[in-house]
């Protein structure tokens, strides 16, 4: 290999060659479904749209013609910053002119955030690194591999609750993270971090100079309790937001994933710098989107409804399948996350399934990478309940069907 090969080889090498969904396409290529297919792969919300939307975007149409600002609109910003003090208690000391940016979607401010991230430390010395768990959304690994950095997966397995092992952490690599992405609620898992050990992750954040992008889309959908925050836990170490970013959308929360906004909110001086950037980079989310985000985080019926269609297929899914596998109903999210390790892992079960039974599913070890103990998904199917709860119930009685034989 040439000298000038191996830094992009470096670089490369943790980047997943294809999607999840890509390898479950060959993986099934060569069967039938044994019954009508049940796609419950894809985590597309499919509940109704909320009827708000379509009076706002009619409102704001005429800025389509405008070109937004990158810091986007007050009536945004505002929105998004009362949402955050109703829904973490943060009493209004989050800096909304600051602290608050527009994104197109999750996945953009997600990618570009490593980036920014190693802009704004301005690390020296060895190479930067990019934490993240394993099992993890495949875009962490695009951020890493867009910032140059070393991606280091940090295993989530049942013994450490599905969440990364703060103790197995080193001083040396915590000195040169850049980004720590961390999943709260968890996907595929479901398990929700608590307040105590977010304050862990900014602690350390803070000790080893990094930044701590938290991924908490999925905080809206959950059982009985709202998960914490990263910023709630933040306020209440009372100082202030240095460190820490939340990363939120409208995809799950308010079944928008067409409409590609979310935010990004906390360090009010990193935010500050990453807009000087994205002014430069990244595309501006349009007003008449922003004016239905508005709306949309004004509102919370749309959203409690939500809850409750995912809560009773819940109930479905534990009626069905405990007797198999025991407690199926996680903490949060709209997936199920099952161990069929005894049936020959998620890869055989997924043929299984799709071969016998039409329904396909998404093997766990696609969504994880292979470490020195393996891959922490190997053992697992993840299941998105995201149609209606009569497929859900059809769909999972399948599952019984061909695994309880």
């Amino acid at each position: 290999m040439s000298s000038d090969a191996a830094p992009q080889a470096a670089r490369s090498a943790s980047l997943p060659s294809s999607n999840p969904f890509e390898r479950l396409a060959a993986l099934i290529a060569d069967l039938s479904p044994g019954m009508d297919p049940v796609v419950m792969t894809i985590g597309e919300p499919r509940h109704a749209v909320p009827g708000f939307v379509a009076p706002v975007l009619a409102g704001s149409i005429g800025d389509f013609s405008r070109y937004p600002n990158i810091r986007g609109t007050d009536a945004f910003r505002e929105s998004v910053g009362r949402w955050l003090d109703r829904r973490y208690g943060l009493g209004g000391t989050l800096d909304v002119a600051r602290g608050i940016l527009p994104l197109n979607g999750s996945r953009e401010g997600l990618t570009f955030a490593a980036l920014g991230a190693r802009d704004y430390l301005a690390k020296t010395g060895a190479r930067p690194a990019v934490l993240m768990p394993n099992p993890f959304y495949q875009t962490y690994a695009a951020a890493a591999h867009v910032a140059g950095a070393e991606l280091v997966a940090l295993d989530a397995r049942a013994e450490t609750g599905f969440l990364p092992d703060l103790d197995a952490l080193s001083p040396e690599l915590l000195d040169r993270t850049t980004a720590f992405y961390y999943a709260s609620p968890a996907n595929p898992q479901g398990v929700a971090a608590d307040l105590a050990t977010w304050q862990r992750v900014i602690a350390l954040a803070r000790r080893h100079r990094f930044l701590v992008v938290a991924d908490e889309c999925y905080s809206e959908i959950y059982r009985d309790a709202p998960p914490a925050g990263v910023l709630e836990a933040a306020h209440a170490m009372g100082e202030g937001f240095a460190n820490v970013v939340s990363i939120n959308s409208l995809s799950k929360r308010s079944n928008l994933a067409g409409l590609r906004v979310g935010f990004a909110a906390g360090d009010p001086d990193f935010l500050e710098a990453w807009a000087r950037f994205r002014g430069l980079a990244a595309p501006q989310v349009s007003m008449p989107l922003q004016a239905v985000a508005a709306a949309a985080f004004a509102d919370e019926a749309h959203v409690a409804e939500n809850r409750r269609l995912y809560n009773a297929k819940y109930e479905v899914a534990q009626r069905l399948l405990a007797p198999l596998f025991g407690p199926v109903v996680p903490q949060a999210g709209f997936f199920l996350w099952l161990d069929v390790a005894r049936w020959g892992g998620g890869v055989t079960v997924t043929r299984r399934l799709w071969a016998e039974a039409g329904v396909k599913v998404l093997p766990g070890a696609y969504l994880a990478m292979d470490g020195a103990s393996g891959n922490p998904g190997a053992d697992y199917i993840r299941i998105a309940l995201v149609d209606d709860e009569t497929t859900i119930e059809r769909a999972l009685s399948r599952v019984v069907a061909v695994l309880g034989d």
